[in-house]
């Protein structure tokens, strides 16, 4: 103890990651964690919901192929348009207040999307929940990982990634519980003080980040916080003085201040060496989440297909491209019905997330060892030959067993993105390029669940060698992106 405390005197103060690595990892850290997981399961719900939604609502709303499509497509809309106002925010207001009014904003616009009794109020609806969600989600990545050392911040991005894969299981067990139902109503007939020290060191607020690792401290370790080895930490605003493309901030800066200073302080991100950056994790985000999600969010679908083949034709299984005919909609409501014998279709969703929630276990358990390039390349690649083995796929059990395969590499791929993008990027930049980020991947998205419909008009084999060629071109650009693992946290 004595050695630390010369280590860390007045004389030498302490960098953030000194600070960090010396709160340790325990009953904070887990809390935390648990605070984040209903937040993590808002975002998954928000956008995956609709893919439940659309085999009992296609007769209540005349649903085409095509509307499908843009059902599943308008919340990244959503998320689209909102990306970089959300990162600005972020980045110069801090993180606290703006997770908690962005959850509460989501929350009213999912309680009033579920009274929509069409198709234009619903995608509306949608829409605005998406605008809303896509800020708190990239906010709560940085902030989490904010929270952890280098040891475990490789670790920690696949932490939300297992929680979004629990998400993926809620919610078809709620669906199967909910939707297989035939419902007919008419209606009107102070413990965890959750403050980002590293964002309040980037702004000169040194004492209460002090504060802050201290309370982290005695909560984890259970010693008093007059016990924290570190007595100063280092003046990043003197740092960051001189910067040659600007992003300087006022010290203990008001809120009007900090908007004031929000284009000087994100203006290096658009300069070598952070715009290449930028560029790269963009595209490789985009190729990733449109692979995963144009899928994805057609998987209830076609589980939906292959459970209707069987019913319609005795119990016997056939090549996918042939059950997935049944996929096509009726082109009249008159004869529509709902089958809501449609276990299969809800246990086969379960496998899915089941396998993927293993995944990111498995993988962060080895990722400070193996690197998240390596891990980017070789998932990816597996994952592209994965995706154009569903295309061959001969009955239910292969469909089943390779989508499971399929999506849980592709998550996994854009989750580590995201940890390399914390890596990558200082604190004044990294909500804004995370949020930058996902919404090239939701661009991604949403072309992607637009095109579906058109390229499985075109042919079986169509979206599946498409979703191979995404995965295949993204692990190639993986290669070019930097090594940033055991780097520490700017």
């Amino acid at each position: 103890m004595k050695q630390q405390l010369e280590l860390f005197s007045d004389d030498n103060p302490a960098t953030f990651e000194s600070a960090v690595t010396e709160t340790g990892f325990g009953k904070y850290n887990l809390l935390l964690i648990l605070v984040c997981l209903p937040a993590t399961w808002a975002s998954v719900f928000e956008t995956t919901t609709m893919s439940y939604i659309f085999a009992p609502a296609q007769c209540d709303l005349d649903l085409s192929l095509e509307d499908k499509g843009y059902l599943n497509s308008i919340t990244y809309a959503g998320m689209i348009t909102s990306g970089a106002v959300w990162g600005f925010l972020f980045d110069t207001l801090g993180r606290k207040k703006l997770l908690i009014i962005g959850f509460f904003a989501d929350a009213c616009f999912v309680v009033i999307s579920a009274f929509s009794q069409s198709i234009v109020p619903l995608m509306i609806c949608k829409f605005l929940g998406g605008f809303i969600i896509n800020g708190p989600f990239s906010g709560m990545s940085s902030y989490l990982s904010e929270f952890h050392s280098s040891k475990y911040r490789p670790k920690i991005q696949l932490t939300i990634g297992t929680m979004t894969a629990i998400g993926t299981i809620v919610l078809p067990i709620l669906a199967w519980g909910i939707l297989t139902q035939s419902w007919e109503f008419s209606l009107f007939g102070g413990y965890l003080e959750m403050h980002s020290p590293k964002f309040l060191m980037t702004v000169g607020k040194n004492e209460k980040a002090l504060q802050i690792f201290r309370k982290v401290y005695r909560i984890n370790t259970g010693k008093s916080e007059e016990m924290f080895p570190i007595k100063e930490l280092v003046d990043e605003i003197t740092l960051n003085e001189g910067n040659k493309y600007g992003g300087n901030v006022t010290a203990n800066r008001t809120k009007f201040q900090a908007m004031k200073e929000g284009w000087q302080q994100i203006k290096p991100l658009f300069h070598y060496p952070y715009l290449p950056k930028l560029i790269l994790a963009c595209v490789i985000q985009m190729c990733i989440i449109q692979s995963v999600n144009t899928l994805r969010l057609w998987l209830p679908q076609i589980f939906q297909a292959v459970n209707d083949y069987q019913q319609y034709h005795n119990g016997t299984s056939s090549s996918l491209c042939v059950m997935l005919e049944d996929l096509k909609p009726r082109e009249s409501v008159i004869d529509c019905t709902v089958n809501r014998d449609s276990s299969s279709v809800y246990i086969n969703a379960i496998i899915v997330a089941s396998v993927t929630s293993i995944g990111y276990t498995l993988t962060g358990t080895i990722i400070t060892l193996v690197g998240k390039k390596k891990i980017l390349v070789t998932l990816g690649l597996l994952a592209g030959g994965v995706g154009f083995s569903l295309y061959l796929a001969q009955d239910n059990i292969s469909t089943t067993v390779l989508s499971s395969t399929y999506v849980a590499l592709t998550s996994i791929c854009s989750n580590v993105v995201i940890s390399a993008v914390v890596d990558m990027f200082p604190t004044t930049l990294r909500t804004l390029t995370i949020s930058l980020a996902m919404m090239f991947g939701r661009i991604g998205a949403m072309t992607g669940n637009m095109l579906f419909p058109v390229l499985l008009r075109a042919g079986c084999g169509s979206p599946f060698i498409f979703i191979c060629c995404l995965m295949i071109g993204s692990s190639l650009l993986c290669l070019l992106l930097p090594n940033t693992d055991n780097k520490d946290l700017k």
